[in-house]
């Protein structure tokens, strides 16, 4: 019986590492280092998509998972699926244009995961930020718009999880185009504002900031937000 077990956990293991594999070569196919989506090609890839959406539908987290692991799951599931709804729903000029039954695209129940049909919203707001408590949970989902922190042109695993969203949560504050930062005055991007208790858990959020950004920000430093460019990602 161990035995069964034990081959059971690596067929699944080797099942689950391959199809992950496949989101990541879609992304890295069409999705450039500045985060922007060639959707006219992805389309040519549909089926391959589909065929990881397919695993998604049958799959969960598993109990013996990681945090790391099961973060880099239901990440990878809220971009693949928000990248689905993009193209199922291409051309257009931003995914604020889609509506289904009066519910935009965060509230339409359309993301098929282990058995159970959720929102992109319950997966962000119910399931990766009330469970996890990880602000960079931020710059690893993604919005399919350009204010958004860049798409990462790689799927998430156990492995590399923490790392890449340290680093793209560097690149983020650092962008100029998405937070215009010097030590006396921010103008920072709506996130901030919108989810400024996910940043604040353990200080300020100049406190937070200051621990990826270049410039070294004043503690009596003056904050606004910048207007939120809800255009498609794309190329």
């Amino acid at each position: 019986m161990r035995k069964i077990f034990l081959l059971f956990s690596l067929t699944f293991f080797l099942h689950t590492s391959a199809q992950t594999s496949v989101f990541d070569t879609l992304l890295k196919k069409h999705v450039d280092s500045n985060g922007n989506v060639n959707y006219k090609d992805f389309k040519a890839d549909e089926a391959q998509l589909q065929t990881y959406l397919n695993y998604l539908a049958v799959t969960k987290p598993q109990k013996s998972w990681s945090t790391a692991k099961i973060k880099a799951f239901w990440t990878n599931t809220y971009n693949a699926y928000t990248i689905k709804l993009i193209l199922d729903n291409y051309p257009l000029k931003s995914i604020m244009n889609i509506k289904k039954k009066g519910k935009d695209a965060w509230s339409i129940p359309f993301a098929k995961v282990g058995g159970k049909t959720y929102t992109l919203n319950q997966i962000e707001h119910e399931i990766l930020r009330k469970k996890y408590n990880d602000p960079k949970i931020h710059v690893a989902v993604n919005c399919a718009s350009g204010s958004c922190p860049k798409l990462a042109n790689y799927a998430f695993t156990e492995g590399n999880y923490e790392a890449k969203t340290k680093i793209l949560m560097k690149n983020f504050i650092n962008d100029a185009s998405r937070n215009k930062i010097s030590e006396n005055r921010l103008q920072l991007s709506k996130i901030f504002e919108w989810f400024q208790g996910d940043f604040t858990k353990k200080g300020d959020l100049i406190d937070f900031l200051n621990q990826y950004s270049d410039v070294k920000i004043n503690k009596k430093a003056t904050i606004g937000y910048l207007e939120y460019n809800w255009s498609l990602n794309g190329r």
